[in-house]
C-alpha cells in the first residue's frame, strides 16, 4: 500500500512540475521525430515525459539534449528488405566485369560453378554476420574480415576437395568485393538503428542512454507517432512497474500498431552481456534447463572439434612440452581436481605455468593457492607467454573428448574456490548446469578473476550464456577468442 500511495505522489508531483513548463506539441506531417526530440529537449520535459536516468530534473533534461540527436534513417525498410539482394550485386558486379575483360563469355567454362560458389558465400557470410549482432557487446564491424575470411576460405577448400572446376580470378575478384561490400553494409547498418525511447519507472533506469537509447517525449507525442503511422522506432519499459492507465494503454496501442515494445531487461542484458538473477525462476532465465536441442548438437561438435584439433596440437604440444621442461624443473603438465558438469569432480590438464610448490592440507591454503594474482611471481618465464596466448589451456581438449568438459562454456573453478564462491553467491552452483570450457563467455569480456566481487559480475557473464546458448553465441566467443589470444587481454 505504502509504494503505491509513494507512486501515485510522484506521479502528482511530476505532473505538477510539468504545468509550469513550455510544451512542444509533435506534428508528423511537419518534422521528423528525431527533430522534435531535439526541441523538446530544449523546451522540457511535458506533463508525461518519463526519463530512464536520474529522478534529478536537470541531469535528465541534459540527458535528452545529448542523446535525442539521432540523425534521419530514409529509406531503412527499403535497404533492410533487400539488403542481401543489394550485397549481392555489389559483391558478384565486380567479379562479372574481370570475368568479362579476361574476354570470357558468360556461362561458359567454369563460371557457372563460380558464381555459384559465389553466391553461396556470400549469403552464408550475410546471414552469419546478421545472427551474430543480435547478442550483446558484439562489435560487428570487428568480425566482417574474420567471418568473411573464414566462409570464403571454407568455401572454397570444398570446392577444391571435391575437384570441382572454378575460375581462379573470379572467385578472387568476387571474394574481395564482397568483403569490401560486407565492410560497407556494416558501417552503414550503424546509421540504420531505429531510436528506442526508453520510459521511465521501475528499473527502467538501468538501461544506458547512449546511442540510439534516448529518454522518452510525452505520452501525447508517442501517441501522435503512433497514429501518424511511424513504425521507425521502438519503447522501452519497465513492463511489472505500475504506470499510469494511459502509459498501458499506450504500450497495447503500440504493440498492436507493430512497433516493438520491450521489456527493460531484454536491454539491459543486451547493452551489460549480464544476467541479474534475483531468484531461480522461468521468467528470468526462460528456463532452467538450457537449450535441449542445441546442448545435444553442442556435444557434437564438441567430439568432432577436439577429435580434429588433437592431431593439429599433437606436434604444438611436443615443442611447447621441451621448452616447458627446459625453462624450469617440474612436470610439463599441472593436473587439478575441478567442479565440472552437474557439481562433479573431475580431474582438468594443462600445461604448467608456476614453479611446483608444496601446499598444506588447509582449506585457506588450498584457497589461496588457487587464486592467481596479478603479476604472481610463482609464474614462470614461458609460464607468462603460455598464459596470455591462452596455449596453457590447450591440452583440455583431451578433457572436450573425454566429455569432462566443452569446448566453450563457463570456467571451471578449482574446487576449493568453487566452495567459497557456493558459500558467498547465491546460485553460484547454477553455472555447472552446462559443461565447462576452455573459453567462456565471461572470459572473452571480463578476463580472468578471483575476488568475490569481481566473481559475481562473472556469474552473471555465465548466466547470460546459459540463458542464451546458441550456436550464434559460441560462434561469436571463438571470435572473441581470437582477438583475446593476439591481444592477451584479461591474462594473469
Amino acid at each position: 500500500m505504502s509504494t503505491l500511495i509513494d507512486q501515485q505522489a510522484s506521479t502528482m508531483a511530476e505532473q505538477s512540475d510539468a504545468e509550469r513548463r513550455p510544451t512542444v506539441t509533435f506534428d508528423p506531417a511537419t518534422s521528423s521525430f528525431e527533430e522534435h526530440l531535439m526541441k523538446q529537449s530544449t523546451a522540457g520535459t511535458t506533463s508525461e515525459t518519463v526519463t530512464a536516468a536520474s529522478p534529478d530534473r536537470g541531469e535528465a533534461d541534459a540527458d535528452a539534449q545529448k542523446y535525442s540527436a539521432v540523425p534521419p534513417r530514409r529509406g531503412n525498410q527499403f535497404l533492410h528488405r533487400f539488403e542481401l539482394p543489394l550485397i549481392l550485386s555489389a559483391g558478384l558486379a565486380p567479379a562479372l566485369a574481370v570475368w568479362s575483360l579476361l574476354d570470357r563469355a558468360y556461362f561458359t567454362g567454369a563460371f557457372e560453378e563460380t558464381i555459384t560458389a559465389l553466391i553461396l558465400s556470400i549469403t552464408i557470410r550475410w546471414y552469419i554476420l546478421s545472427r551474430l549482432k543480435d547478442h550483446a557487446n558484439a562489435r560487428h564491424l570487428s568480425y566482417v574480415l574474420p567471418v568473411n575470411l573464414i566462409v570464403f576460405t571454407g568455401v572454397f577448400t570444398v570446392m577444391a576437395l571435391m575437384r570441382i572446376e572454378y575460375s581462379g580470378s573470379f572467385f578472387a575478384a568476387g571474394a574481395v568485393s564482397g568483403v569490401m561490400a560486407s565492410f560497407l553494409a556494416a558501417v552503414y547498418s550503424r546509421r540504420m538503428l531505429n531510436p528506442h525511447v526508453v520510459v521511465s519507472g521501475g528499473r527502467a533506469n538501468e538501461i544506458e542512454l547512449t546511442g540510439n537509447f534516448m529518454p522518452a517525449p510525452s505520452l501525447a507525442d508517442m501517441e501522435a507517432l503512433i497514429q501518424a503511422g511511424r513504425r521507425d522506432w521502438s519503447i522501452v519499459a519497465d513492463l511489472h512497474y505500475m504506470h499510469s492507465e494511459r502509459g498501458e494503454r499506450l504500450f497495447a496501442q503500440a504493440a498492436l500498431a507493430g512497433i516493438p515494445v520491450y521489456h527493460y531487461r531484454q536491454i539491459a542484458e543486451m547493452q551489460s552481456g549480464q544476467v541479474k538473477i534475483s531468484h531461480l525462476s522461468e521468467n528470468e532465465l526462460g528456463s532452467l534447463i538450457p537449450n535441449v536441442s542445441y546442448a545435444s548438437i553442442k556435444r557434437g561438435i564438441d567430439i568432432v572439434g577436439a577429435v580434429c584439433l588433437i592431431p593439429l596440437c599433437l606436434p604444438v604440444f611436443a615443442l611447447l612440452a621441451l621448452i616447458i621442461k627446459l625453462d624450469s624443473p617440474g612436470s610439463v603438465f599441472f593436473i587439478q581436481e575441478r567442479i565440472g558438469f552437474r557439481g562433479m569432480k573431475f580431474r582438468m590438464i594443462k600445461f604448467r605455468t608456476m614453479r611446483d610448490r608444496e601446499v598444506s592440507n588447509d582449506n585457506l591454503a588450498k584457497r589461496e593457492d588457487a587464486m592467481t594474482k596479478s603479476d604472481d611471481d610463482r609464474i614462470t618465464k614461458i609460464g607468462k607467454f603460455l598464459r596470455k596466448s591462452r596455449l596453457d589451456e590447450l591440452p583440455q581438449v583431451f578433457n572436450v573428448l573425454l566429455g569432462d568438459m566443452s569446448l566453450i562454456g563457463p570456467r571451471p573453478e578449482a574446487c576449493s574456490l568453487s566452495e567459497w564462491y557456493n558459500a558467498e553467491l547465491p546460485f553460484y552452483s547454477y553455472r555447472h548446469i552446462v559443461r565447462p570450457g576452455i573459453t567462456g563467455w565471461a572470459q572473452v569480456n571480463q578476463g580472468h578473476v578471483t575476488d568475490v566481487t569481481d566473481v559475481l559480475s562473472k556469474l552473471r557473464y555465465d548466466f547470460y550464456y546459459i540463458k542464451n546458448l546458441s550456436l550464434w553465441l559460441d560462434l561469436l566467443i571463438v571470435l572473441k577468442t581470437l582477438r583475446v589470444i593476439t591481444t592477451g587481454v584479461g591474462a594473469k
